[in-house]
């Protein structure tokens, strides 16, 4: 330790100075400049191998067929039609009446902040969240529609891929196949019944609370007013079969009008891709897609595409190259600019309210738990209101 130095004029001792230590950092400084000279040369290299197909291709988009592009353009508009249905039919099992026009706009909107912003899930999945709060969801049912269409599109993704390497005569595990079926249809059972049954979940959990608050050393009950909470949204949640089955109907025509949409781009060329390479295509880029490497799998889904649709789909390069550059056009680049203009021209007058709102509805939601507490249990002091104060005299 450097001890303080005597001021020659007096007064108290000053610290000496310590020179700031030098950043670690900058002996290594070199290895960006490595990086990034490789880099170029990569893409210099990549550019002079592939710049024959890219001509080819850019032949192909020069002569490109303006039916299969309105259809292309069709496809993905009822693919994300299906999806806005599927969101208002788990809505109505938990009883929020929502219109379609307002289910495909969160849609739209929604998809336009995953697929171009950074950790664009997080601020897509916040966003629907809170529409779907406007529109009178409780807490629990917004997050269970999330969470069960998440479910239902992955589970339908996963069918493609193993369907279109069954029909490309790949070796697929029935295992597999079985799994991914028999989970959708356990996870649907599981909340209906958790809806129908509340008292037996509620049996179980106070089982556990007890042990817990015990081993904690706090009364019996505490946590149990949050459970009661909790299964009272779940009570208004009823996926019925007819909700369930429409559900399930919607998600295909979600995932196949995408899939319709990605073969439409590819006739739009000229290629004729093989229909069992086309979904084996299109499940592997939706899989690359959920990575979250770049905002909406920027060049790692353009990549994937291409290799798939030349290896499974039996295109050539400079068509599978036209053909991803097509896809990606509409279902990405299309899609972002129509959902950003949705979300400008809808939901961005509101924003600056979302603090206020959220504060009102949670106080609202609180009262009203407060006072279905006290019409159950009127002798319980915990619910009942505050003693009025008696009038001075």
């Amino acid at each position: 330790m450097v001890a303080p130095q005597p001021d020659p004029r007096g007064g108290v001792p000053r610290k000496q100075e310590v020179p700031a230590p030098e950043r670690s950092g900058g002996r290594f400084r070199w290895l960006k400049w490595v990086a990034g000279l490789a880099l170029v040369a990569l893409l210099v290299g990549e550019g002079v191998y592939l710049w024959p197909r890219l001509n080819e291709s850019w032949k192909a988009l020069s002569e490109i067929h303006w039916g299969w592009l309105a259809a292309c353009v069709l496809a993905q508009a009822v693919s994300l039609s299906g999806y806005g249905r599927v969101q208002k039919q788990l809505l109505h099992a938990g009883g929020v009446r929502v219109r379609q026009l307002d289910s495909v706009s969160v849609v739209y909107a929604s998809t336009a902040m995953a697929v171009t912003l950074p950790a664009g899930q997080v601020f897509s999945t916040a966003f629907t969240y809170r529409e779907t709060r406007r529109w009178g969801a409780s807490p629990v049912v917004a997050s269970w529609q999330l969470a069960i269409s998440g479910v239902i599109a992955a589970a339908g993704l996963a069918l493609l891929g193993v369907g279109g390497a069954m029909l490309v005569g790949g070796s697929v595990s029935p295992f597999t196949l079985a799994f991914s079926v028999a989970g959708l249809i356990a996870l649907i059972y599981a909340v209906r019944y958790v809806s129908a049954h509340p008292n037996s979940i509620e049996a179980a959990a106070r089982w556990v609370l007890v042990r817990v608050n015990a081993m904690r050393h706090k009364p019996s009950e505490t946590g149990m007013h949050a459970v009661r909470e909790t299964l009272d949204q779940l009570e208004s949640v009823r996926l019925g079969r007819k909700d369930g089955a429409l559900a399930l109907c919607w998600s295909a025509v979600h995932r196949l009008g995408d899939v319709a949409c990605l073969a439409f781009a590819c006739y739009a060329i000229g290629a004729d891709p093989l229909p069992a390479g086309l979904l084996i295509a299109f499940a592997a880029g939706k899989a690359v897609a959920t990575i979250p490497l770049a905002p909406g799998g920027l060049v790692f889904v353009d990549a994937t595409l291409i290799a798939t649709l030349t290896t499974a789909a039996s295109i050539s390069a400079s068509q599978a190259v036209a053909a991803a550059f097509v896809y990606r056009g509409v279902s990405f680049i299309l899609v972002a600019l129509v959902g950003w203009i949705v979300f400008l021209v809808l939901f961005r007058v509101h924003q600056h309210e979302d603090l206020h709102f959220d504060v009102e509805l949670e106080r609202n939601e609180q009262k009203a738990m407060h006072e279905r507490d006290r019409i159950a249990d009127p002798l319980n002091p915990l619910t009942d209101p505050a003693p009025k104060r008696a009038d001075p005299a």
